[in-house]
């Protein structure tokens, strides 16, 4: 474009015609009208306002896109803080005076200059970490996001902790038998020393190969979860707390407490098993807490004992056996006769709730296994013998299968425990038991051709015999109950005890490892031997042991530890390995097929009842403690227990 063109917008040239000079005069003039000193051209206008319009733009840009300009739009359209006068000071002393030069007009462009450092230095800080960002390896940038997350879930669990109601302060007094003295045998000692190093080799491994994870891969040297705990993880470091702490194993229980502290969530959203998690989570963290005081654990049973009270939103209030912990929505195995719940895992929470109850002081905990027994005592017994499966809904029977073993075993267990524990107060659960034993010795306990006793398995009126390792428990539940059974019956008991722990000890005694298949049979001529190849494994099952300690503990009879050492051995020469110790795939082989799984329960149960088979009765004592199907010592809640911690509150 010539320059000559651009003159309008601006005005003429110099000299006659300019803005100011005379109207009409001028060379070129042309009867162009002249401006005035007060008016502009419309292409001078046009200008202006789109010089205005940038200018605005440019200014509202900064406002709402440069850092920290919420800040800056709230000091513009409202009033800044520096524009603001103070608030009157406390007990209405005056202000001070306003120092001179000060006013509206100084505080503004302070409070402007200040902004606008304020910006520019927020500006320049994001440019360097952008800048530091750039140059990190991807794997640092990972880490340091992982970093941000953790510390944001720590926040808000810290948030969480201190807007929630706090439980009852409560005085910790150990129970009686939490330690014991040392074996007097040196033999026993030494026996004793042996089952530690078991457990130590047992938890160094896990803790190498899995740490944090549920249970060990000791063959594969690598985590290993099941479905049974949902996204909760830690199962083996909670089930062996409290061998740990009664094995002196002090530094690694310390270090459980510490994972239990920084790590074990319940906040998941998972399904899980209403019944495992209690009896390993909630039990475990009870043992804890009763052993050592440790506050973190009654704490966490506490918090996971609530998250499971939803499974009990049924029609009757008997609980599903699977429950989402997050949305509260529970179901039933899809196997379990129509949708029922299942006795052994419904009936196996009586000693856990009670507990619950007694260290959060919220009875809701009591109140739902109290209802279970209401239920169960309306309905009629079949022969006086519980089957296995209740509907949660209807309130009715299921098939009517009858077990001692799995799917039944735990409930008689924890009627018994539950009158025990509660210092022989629970006349309910004591009349409950008895009659189950009156009718289990009725119709379903037998004796084989060989003299060997055992508890066959009730379908529809009739029995399959056959004899599950779980059912092995029953030794130690029948001689544990016999101090509280009619006095002519009590030798009974005794004497039953005994013989099943010998039925129990065959079962593992005729096979090649000495180690007991998962079911036995005395059929066909055959007596306490497996003969189908899917009841020929062995997971390190604590059943037989569990009864071998009971009855040690109330006869003092020298085989029972006998026994239990042959049991060591055999642990010893076909489950340990490199990396821990492995469940058998074949007990009659003459070659080990491991399972490749440490079973969390081997640390809780198996190796605690060696443990305690060959310590002196003074450790866990039978009348100040009983223990939970995960073999979690629980003490007897003595009837003065409560008067007590009143007055010493």
């Amino acid at each position: 474009m010539p320059a000559a063109s651009l003159l309008p917008l601006f005005g003429s040239a110099a000299g006659p015609g300019t803005l100011g000079g005379p109207a009409g005069s001028g060379a070129g003039g042309g009867g162009r009208k002249a401006a005035g000193p007060g008016a502009f051209r419309l292409t001078e206008k046009f200008v202006l306002l789109l010089v205005f319009s940038a200018f605005i733009t440019l200014c509202f840009g900064a406002i709402f896109f440069l850092p920290d300009s919420s800040k800056l739009l709230s000091g513009v359209f409202f009033h800044s803080a520096a524009l603001q006068p103070p608030p009157p000071p406390p007990g209405g002393q005056p202000r001070a005076p306003p120092q001179p030069g000060g006013g509206p007009a100084a505080a503004a462009a302070a409070g402007g200059a200040g902004s606008l450092e304020r910006i520019r230095a927020d500006h320049e800080r994001a440019l360097r970490e952008a800048k530091e960002t750039l140059q990190k390896l991807p794997e640092e940038i990972r880490r340091d996001i992982r970093q941000d997350k953790e510390k944001l879930l720590q926040d808000a669990r810290g948030r969480k902790e201190a807007g929630a109601p706090g439980l009852p302060q409560r005085l910790f007094r150990q129970p009686v038998g939490a330690v014991g003295q040392e074996p007097a045998d040196p033999d026993v000692r030494q026996r004793r020393e042996k089952i530690k190093e078991m457990m130590k080799h047992a938890w160094d491994n896990y803790k190498r190969y899995a740490w944090g994870l549920n249970e060990l891969k000791p063959i594969s040297k690598q985590g290993h979860s099941s479905n049974l705990f949902g996204n909760i993880q830690g199962a083996t470091i909670v089930d062996a707390l409290d061998t740990l702490y009664i094995m002196e194993m002090k530094e690694e229980f310390k270090e459980a407490k510490e994972w239990v502290e920084k790590n074990l969530d319940f906040n998941v959203n998972a399904e899980i098993s209403v019944f495992e998690v209690n009896i390993r989570f909630v039990g475990g963290l009870l043992s804890a807490y009763y052993l050592s005081g440790e506050e973190v654990f009654r704490k966490k049973a506490v918090e996971l004992g609530e998250k499971l009270l939803p499974a009990f939103n049924t029609p009757t209030g008997i609980p599903w056996a699977l429950l989402n912990i997050k949305s509260g929505i529970g179901r039933n195995w899809p196997w379990a006769s129509g949708g029922s719940s299942i006795l052994a895992e419904f009936g196996t929470l009586h000693l856990e709730f009670v507990h619950l109850s007694h260290l959060s002081g919220n009875p809701v905990f009591a109140e739902k296994v109290m209802n279970i027994r209401k239920v169960l005592n309306r309905l009629d017994k079949p022969d006086g013998l519980y089957p296995n499966y209740l509907n949660p809904s209807s309130g009715q029977w299921g098939q009517h299968h009858v077990s001692i073993g799995g799917l039944g075993d735990s409930f008689y267990e924890y009627l018994l425990k539950a009158w025990l524990m509660s210092d022989k107060t629970d006349e309910d659960g004591k009349k409950m038991y008895y009659d189950a034993v009156q009718a289990i010795e009725t119709h379903l306990i037998r004796k084989s051709s060989g003299g060997l006793t055992y508890i066959a398995e009730w379908k529809g009126g009739l029995l399959e015999h056959k004899m599950g390792h779980l059912t092995c428990f029953a030794g130690g539940m029948f001689a544990l109950g016999a101090d509280g059974a009619p006095s002519d019956k009590t030798g009974h008991h005794i004497e039953l005890g005994a013989e099943i722990a010998r039925t129990c000890h065959e079962s593992y005694d005729r096979t090649r490892m000495k180690l007991g298949p998962e079911a036995f049979r005395f059929d066909g001529g055959v007596e306490a031997i497996a003969t189908r190849q899917n009841e020929k494994y062995y997971i390190l099952r604590p059943e037989v042991i569990e009864t071998y300690m009971y009855m040690w503990r109330l006869t003092h009879d020298p085989k029972y530890r006998e026994w239990g050492w042959e049991a060591v051995e055999a642990l010893e020469k076909h489950c340990r390995v490199d990396g821990g110790y492995s469940g058998i795939r074949d007990v009659y082989n003459h070659h080990e097929s491991h399972d490749d799984v440490q079973q969390s329960f081997f640390l809780s149960e198996t190796l605690k009842y060696l443990y305690l088979l060959f310590s002196e009765d003074d450790l866990l004592p039978f009348e100040h403690w009983v223990f939970n199907t995960e073999a979690h010592p629980l003490p007897v809640l003595r009837k003065d227990d409560g008067n007590k911690e009143e007055n010493q509150k």
